[in-house]
């Protein structure tokens, strides 16, 4: 159940869960249901408003997750803040040009010293890209947060910024297939949901943390991805290792 706030939840229910209807009338349902609204009617999952960004239903870019091959490069993006610290994993399949997002960092109100442990916990060997704000944005202690995050073992380098040009390339990808995300990633998805510019065409910048982080992978995170190291390989269970049934 993805968390929207320390005091809110996200809870989803549609046809699919009320017990009295049979098959033969979902059926029936669902062809009298618009495709744009059959994820909210038959799961409950909210519809993409008319401001969305990324305009693709998400069941059209969900994957059951599968494991990855030590050959796919991995990166993952990353934007920091202390209400909320975010960062996706990538791995890309180069030889049909696919990046799958395989597993998320979510969380608020903590040290970088936490934010680094969960992030090497995925790969201390994977590299990362930044939002290069944080190389001048300041924490408690007065030490740059890229700085500090540096210190602390990620393999940082900043990301490109260009708020336009990345969600193109987010979309484009998106459009075409090449972008898909593991349906585990329900932070990911509750945010794609809710991405969207106001009446006046400008970005709504709540709630879009993981976006912002999806952004820097896809534009600037596959010239640094890396294959994992031989010797982990093997390493199944140990420090930096990764968890192959949760896809990473």
């Amino acid at each position: 159940m993805p968390e929207i706030s320390p005091s809110k939840y996200l809870v989803q229910a549609g046809w699919q869960d009320i017990p009295h209807l049979d098959e033969k009338t979902k059926a029936e349902l669902m062809a009298a249901t618009p495709p744009h609204l059959r994820d909210a009617r038959t799961a409950g999952i909210p519809s993409l408003g008319a401001g969305a960004i990324y305009p693709i239903p998400p069941s059209e870019i969900l994957v059951d997750p599968f494991p990855i091959p030590p050959y796919f490069p991995r990166v993952y993006g990353m934007d920091v803040g202390w209400n909320r610290t975010a960062a996706v994993w990538g791995a890309w399949d180069r030889a049909i040009d696919c990046i799958y997002l395989y597993t998320e960092h979510y969380r608020g109100q903590a040290e970088p010293s936490i934010h680094a442990s969960a992030i090497r916990a995925r790969g201390e060997w994977i590299p990362g890209v930044i939002d290069p704000a944080a190389r001048g944005r300041q924490q408690g202690d007065g030490e740059q947060l890229l700085a500090q995050y540096r210190n602390l073992g990620l393999k940082l380098t900043e990301a490109d910024n260009a708020l336009e040009a990345g969600m193109y390339a987010v979309w484009e990808r998106l459009s075409t297939g090449r972008l898909k995300v593991f349906r585990t990633l329900q932070n990911w998805q509750a945010e794609y949901r809710l991405y969207r510019r106001d009446e006046n065409g400008k970005v709504v910048k709540e709630f879009d943390h993981l976006m912002d982080a999806t952004r820097y992978l896809v534009l600037s995170g596959l010239s640094c991805a890396k294959i994992r190291p031989a010797e982990t390989q093997m390493a199944v269970g140990s420090a930096g290792a990764g968890d192959p049934t949760a896809g990473y």
